[in-house]
């Protein structure tokens, strides 16, 4: 997917937003420049805390429809912040769904920091909380979990 070099990092998130309602991970991963990298700080024991590249990220979010169903990122609860820095926003969201493999509602808030490069996201930390969604036995986005 070509994306306009002049889009802001805030219509570039919610276009990413939106490609991950349609489960178009492919599309969702053409955003990203070739080495841009993608952080979890708040990652379980075991799990990634950063992914570098887009092939990195690609392999990683594969497998994410498989595993989380994901309904809405309701707009009532959509804050996208500007910064100090015009390629960097910081998002606040809520994504609402289910877990496929148990049937179980998903529902978690998010906080994104994400920088914006040519039209193509460079960095994104994603601040979530993996108590929200991690049950016993439950593996819900393959060898490389969120």
């Amino acid at each position: 997917m070509s994306v306009p070099v002049s889009i802001s990092p805030a219509e570039l998130y919610r276009h990413g937003l939106r490609l991950l309602l349609a489960k178009d991970i492919p599309g969702w991963v053409g955003l990203w420049a070739e080495d841009g990298v993608m952080e979890f700080p708040f990652a379980p024991p075991g799990r990634p805390t950063r992914l570098a590249g887009r092939a990195a990220i690609a392999d990683y979010m594969r497998p994410y429809p498989d595993h989380i169903d994901l309904h809405d990122f309701p707009e009532a609860d959509l804050r996208i912040h500007r910064t100090t820095d015009p390629r960097t926003v910081v998002a606040e969201m809520r994504g609402v769904g289910r877990l496929v493999q148990t049937g179980r509602s998903f529902d978690m808030t998010y906080i994104a920091v994400v920088t914006v490069e040519g039209g193509r996201f460079t960095s994104y930390r994603d601040y979530w909380n993996p108590l929200a969604v991690l049950e016993p036995g439950v593996d819900f986005t393959g060898s490389s979990s969120r």
